[in-house]
């Protein structure tokens, strides 16, 4: 079973960067795609950016696209999200998963773990 822990979520202006870690362990992490989500209060979770297991190709939500990058370093086990040009909007906990497959990872139904999610707060 493979453990996600996420980090580098903070407080951070409108038009401001973070970036998202996730380490994960205890497994074949190489054999998994991997992804992020988000959730927003009162909101359901919803899909953010997703990287295949070779990096090899990457997919996002519309509504990050442009604006956030994901990635992977397989030597180090770490999935990373940079985002920036940060909207109000983008405030939610972000929470890291892994799948079989690039397109499972986009569905959370399909996802085979989870992370605890890290929180950003994005204020105008």
């Amino acid at each position: 079973q493979v453990q996600l822990v996420e980090s580098g979520g903070g407080l951070v202006q409108a038009g401001g960067s973070l970036r998202l870690s996730c380490a994960a362990s205890g497994g074949t992490v190489s054999s998994y795609a991997m992804g992020w989500f988000r959730q927003a209060p009162g909101k359901e979770r919803e899909f953010v950016a997703g990287i295949s297991r070779s990096s090899d190709a990457t997919h996002y939500a519309d509504f990050v696209r442009g604006r956030f990058t994901i990635s992977r370093d397989s030597a180090k086990n770490t999935l990373y999200l940079q985002m920036n040009s940060l909207k109000p909007e983008d405030t939610a906990v972000y929470y890291c998963a892994i799948a079989r497959h690039l397109m499972s990872v986009s569905t959370p139904s399909r996802v085979d773990s989870w992370g605890q999610g890290t929180q950003v707060t994005v204020s105008s």
